[in-house]
């Protein structure tokens, strides 16, 4: 049996965000469960973004986490708690320990503002269209310290998106070196790669597994 992919999101916390992609994974024979997170409660912490990967991931007894964006600071919290194989980051951040996630874009030399242009110039519009109404990002987990002391002692692979225009390419290379010290993959698409380019991606993560 293939493990359980655990799909975690990046700002908004919407599970909506891996719904091209889940249907794309079960096509290939590969069970997975998109998370959905507190992202607009602002009384919810990295803490219990954690508790709500380990609920979603329920009762899987082999598992894969796969990190978008803002989900780098979530799902390392859990690989002491779930059977996590391998920990996959795509377009995500790489903490360090001690560092909130407010400190991490000037300790990392970010320096791309978010838009609108620079999340969805490759989402197809008619896929945007599908998209239910976005929650505003709390800040809540951003004001709070990494709380591990060292980053999870499972297999790590970082994926970056070719045309990743929020966090380029040579960014992620760059950070991935500095911090984890492990290389980039890249695949296809931008910052929201699962929405622009879900069967391609499905491929990447399949392979993975092999």
């Amino acid at each position: 049996m293939p493990p359980t992919l655990v799909l975690v999101p990046g700002a908004g916390g919407s599970a909506w965000y891996w719904s091209r992609l889940v249907p794309e994974l079960a096509r290939r024979g590969v069970p997975a469960v998109a998370v959905d997170l507190p992202a607009d409660d602002d009384t919810a912490g990295l803490a219990a973004y954690a508790d709500a990967v380990v609920a979603a991931a329920g009762d899987a007894a082999d598992v894969v986490l796969v990190a978008q964006s803002m989900g780098g600071l979530t799902a390392p919290l859990v690989c002491d708690r779930l059977p996590v194989r391998l920990l996959v980051l795509l377009n995500a951040m790489v903490p360090r320990p001690g560092e909130t996630g407010a400190e991490w874009w000037t300790a990392t030399g970010h320096d791309v503002p978010a838009s609108d242009e620079v999340f969805l110039h490759d989402v197809p519009a008619d896929v945007l269209a599908t998209a239910p109404p976005p929650r505003d990002q709390s800040g809540t987990p951003f004001g709070e310290p990494w709380p591990l002391p060292a980053w999870p002692g499972v297999p790590t692979v970082v994926l970056a998106g070719r045309d990743d225009r929020f966090f380029p390419p040579d960014f992620q290379r760059r950070v991935a070196a500095e911090r984890l010290g492990l290389p980039v993959g890249q695949v296809p698409g931008g910052h929201l790669a699962a929405l622009a380019y879900p069967a391609e991606l499905a491929e990447e993560l399949v392979a993975l597994l092999g």
